[in-house]
């Protein structure tokens, strides 16, 4: 490449041209490149042509500012590259870092100098960072800054005078490499630990910082920089010389960078300005230009990311495994007795510097199953494993066959090291990452870093999959004993936990199937507890747990808890208690696993309604329910006794009278009790309404009694929407005498609502609204951000509607799965009234921004919706009203 410029004489009449020559290069050359990137050019070719292309621009316009300077062809002003330029990575939308570095008796040249550059390059609309330096500025960041002076390790000659550049390289960079160097490798080291902990300490995270995140760029850069300092070399051909890093290690390094890059430049591309975060929308695109295709693997995205997620963990390892070697040998001579002497543990293993050894290579190669041998060791000893010891791990996992998967030894020892009081999470996690689990568990292999593209699944499936291990463990640690009190009793009394872990473990493992993982990975179940020598009670288990594992969230999201036939159905489901149990803490482990916003008290409450009342119908053993009659006749008299003496008792049988058996049966008396109060009290009123605050578990309890009125649940939805309110769950009643009492869960997105004035607001707007005197379809739209402020590009599943007329006796059941947006409950609810239905029971459920609500619906006559044509009416209006808002 070459720039067609010639030095004016006179620069400011000659500016003119010079930036549009400029321009015409940038717009040529950067063309040719993306046009090299889209036909398949790597990302290091990319890099170093980009790179080149600058280098051309820039130190060509060098020449021509300072043409026209009277101190000589260049001055004594030398042009630095720093940073990503200096290493000759530069991606499409980098910052170009440069320092214009002077003598201090030339200030007002270089200043002059840089002025006219920098003003260039700027109307060339590039970002430029750039310092104007003598030697002792250089020298006197080196000490203060740790950021400015990893910046000058990477400095690489530009143009100007190249004398002084040769001085600077003697003078500054010599003392850059090898200034108190143990003092830099721990600042940069705190400096990397702060980066992961604001862009994310996961290599699986959601939408990946590709360059600031775990397993990205910088990764790869803080290791290099540590290596730099302590061995004095400036590239990684030099590390190789050094000894330092093996020549397979260069070219893992060096393939590392190089696909990333790729990924880069075409992310620089597809954005309007530089951006390094993976977003969805983003992540679709790269997944299409890599030529990743939809297929039965799973979507083209997530098999991109799959990989992405493979390589981000060679990143982070490639890396750990360098500042850990350079870490270690900068630890003190000095150590307490005992630190510096080998420990014999047993026969092959020994601890010394408090870390696990083996006593040579060979021990694996005599017998694979001492693999797992050294991780119990570790767990019992609580001595990580050294790093020579994690490479020969990973060297040796080829011997990992069928055979060994059956050695009884070892699998008594994995379940001892599940068995174990302590380190349990932290043991698998090393396993997982040393990719041991992938070659002892086939089946766990095909989920490593399998990835589901929504905005509900935080992690990995793997990754989710371990995380939900620990928060067993946390439970069973007595961590959660304040918050989850039954639960923490429950995972004390298991009876094999280490099974409880494994079904933990394996809940998702069917994800690496395809669709219906449940029945999928349940099936895996049996195979991998035969190796495992499972007998048969605990295999059918393991597979009962792995099938059912996601029956209890459905349920106590999506269904009617009050519903007596439901509760009994499901009892009979479970066969036992013991397999209640375990269920109800590994449906716990797989929300709270899932990622941070997905599990809140409320469907933790609803969770523990299911399990009490399910394990009240399997302790009694004959599955039969009480007296209805009997218990409704008492009910009412407690209810009567409570009331006489504040309300004329002909009023409070009236009400009773009024009410359905199934209000009766769904509520205790106590409750009954302020139910009736409210509606009694009412008088004259359009409504009264009644809140209570349920802090602890994040959402206020609403309680409205008014006359019925066609649609007057979408009513209180839109109002709800109109005021920020997110229902979670409600239960409407309607009583032959015509009034309506319903019953809300609510919150907001900081838990209950406890402000006076906003409930004051919502009774006023409901009044109106009841009365006439407003319209909720304008409330409503006020509430509705202007479509310049709508969220970016996100994945979307079609919307969806199932109706069912088997879940319920009394009811035909709706489920609707959607986008989820402001006034969605409002649009659902008002097009069901248009449809003559009435809801009896509604299930709010958000998996972040996907609504899955279910409607309990009857006709104007009280009875199901049975006909054909019907039901293809309901599912086709109400898709309509999903996709047109």
């Amino acid at each position: 490449m070459s720039l067609p410029l010639e030095g004016p004489a006179d620069f400011d009449h000659q500016r003119p041209h010079l930036l549009q020559a400029a321009r015409d290069y940038l717009d040529h050359y950067q063309k040719i490149i993306r046009e090299l990137h889209q036909a398949g050019a790597g990302g290091r070719r990319v890099v170093a042509d980009t790179t080149h292309m600058f280098d051309v621009l820039i130190t060509t316009l060098f020449e021509a500012v300072a043409a026209d300077l009277n101190q000589g062809r260049f001055g004594k002003c030398t042009l630095i590259a720093l940073g990503g330029y200096g290493r000759l990575e530069l991606n499409p939308r980098s910052d170009i870092d440069i320092m214009f570095y002077y003598s201090g008796r030339d200030r007002a040249y270089a200043e002059k100098v840089s002025e006219r550059m920098l003003y260039l390059l700027w109307d060339l609309g590039l970002d430029v960072g750039y310092s104007v330096r003598t030697q002792q500025d250089c020298l006197d960041i080196v000490e203060k800054d740790v950021t400015a002076r990893t910046a000058l390790l990477d400095s690489r000659y530009l143009a100007g005078d190249a004398t002084l550049y040769e001085g600077y390289r003697k003078e500054v960079l010599t003392v850059v490499f090898g200034r108190n160097s143990q003092a830099f490798i721990r600042a940069k080291i705190e400096e990397n630990d702060k980066r992961l902990q604001k862009y994310g300490s996961s290599v699986y995270l959601l939408e990946p910082n590709i360059k600031e995140g775990e397993g990205g760029l910088r990764d790869l850069h803080s290791a290099l920089w540590v290596a730099q300092v302590k061995y004095k070399a400036h590239n990684l051909k030099d590390l190789v010389i050094r000894g330092v890093i093996s020549e397979r290690e260069r070219q893992e390094f060096e393939d590392a960078l190089d696909y990333l890059w790729r990924i880069r430049n075409e992310l620089h591309y597809l954005t309007t300005r530089k951006s390094d975060q993976m977003q969805f929308n983003h992540q679709e695109k790269i997944a299409e230009f890599l030529g990743y295709q939809n297929s039965r693997k799973g979507l083209a995205v997530e098999q991109f990311m799959q990989d992405y997620y493979y390589h981000a963990t060679r990143v982070e390892h490639l890396s750990s495994s360098l500042i850990a070697r350079i870490t270690q040998q900068e630890k003190p001579s000095t150590h307490a007795l005992g630190y510096l002497t080998r420990r014999q543990i047993e026969a092959g293993f020994y601890i010394l510097r408090g870390e696990l050894r083996v006593s040579g290579p060979e021990i694996f190669r005599r017998d694979p199953p001492m693999i797992m041998r050294a991780f119990f060791l570790a767990q019992r000893h609580q001595a990580p494993l050294s790093l020579e010891l994690k490479g020969l791990i990973r060297d040796n996992l080829g011997l990992i066959n069928d055979k060994v998967r059956r050695d009884r030894t070892m699998n008594e020892m994995f379940f001892e090291i599940l068995r174990s009081p302590r380190d349990v999470g932290k043991t698998l996690r090393v396993m997982h990452h040393l990719q041991f689990l992938n070659r002892y568990i086939p089946e766990f292999g095909r989920i490593f870093c399998k990835v589901q593209h929504d905005l509900y699944h935080t992690y990995t499936v793997d990754t989710h999959s371990i995380f939900a291990v620990e928060e067993v463990l946390k439970l069973r640690a007595g961590l959660y004993r304040d918050k989850h009190p039954v639960l923490t009793g429950l995972a004390g009394d298991i009876e094999k936990p280490e099974l409880l872990l494994l079904a933990v473990l394996f809940h998702d493992i069917g994800k690496g199937e395809g669709k219906d993982h449940s029945n999928k990975g349940a099936d895996m179940m049996p195979t991998i507890a035969r190796r495992f020598g499972l007998n048969r009670e605990d295999s059918r288990r393991l597979e009962f747990l792995v099938r059912h594992h996601l029956d209890m969230t459905h349920i106590s999201q999506r269904r009617d808890l009050h519903d007596e036939d439901l509760i009994l159905q499901f009892a009979r489901s479970m066969g036992m208690s013991e397999n209640l149990k375990m269920l109800y803490l590994l449906t716990f482990a797989d929300l709270k696993a899932v990622g941070p916003d997905v599990w809140n008290d409320w469907k933790g409450m609803l969770l523990q309604e299911l399990y009490e009342k399910t394990y009240q119908v399997l302790e009694k053993g004959d599955f039969e329910l009480e007296k209805r009659s009997e218990k409704l006749r008492k009910r009412k008299r407690n209810v009567l006794e409570a009331l006489t003496e504040e309300f004329d008792p002909r009023m409070v049988r009236e009400q009773l009278r009024a009410l359905s058996p199934r209000y009766l049966m769904s509520y205790r008396s106590a409750e009954i009790v302020e139910h009736l109060r409210l509606s009694l009290g009412r008088g004259k009123r359009t409504l009264a309404l009644h809140v209570e605050h349920e802090t602890r578990r994040g959402f206020s309890e609403v309680t409205i009694s008014t006359l019925d009125i066609p649609g007057l649940f979408s009513k209180i939805t839109g109002v709800m929407a109109a005021n920020g309110i997110n229902i979670l769950g409600a239960q409407i009643h309607t009583r032959s005498n015509g009034e309506a009492l319903d019953i809300l869960q609510v919150a907001s997105s900081g838990g209950s609502i406890e402000n006076p004035q906003k409930w004051q607001r919502v009774e006023e707007e409901l009044t109106a609204v009841f009365e006439g005197r407003a319209q909720v379809g304008e409330l409503v739209a006020k509430r509705r951000p202007p479509a310049f402020m709508t969220e970016r590009p996100r994945p979307r599943f079609p919307n969806r509607v199932d109706v069912s007329n088997e879940i319920s006796a009394q009811y035909t059941v709706i489920d609707v799965f959607a986008h989820d947006k402001v006034g969605l409950l409002y649009t659902i609810t008002k097009t069901l009234k248009d449809l003559g239905l009435y809801i009896g029971v509604a299930k709010i459920s958000t998996k972040v921004d996907q609504a899955a609500d279910v409607f309990y619906v009857q006709d104007i006559f009280c009875q199901k919706i049975v006909q054909e044509e019907k039901i293809a009416e309901i599912k086709q209006r109400l898709l309509t009203c999903l996709d047109d808002g």
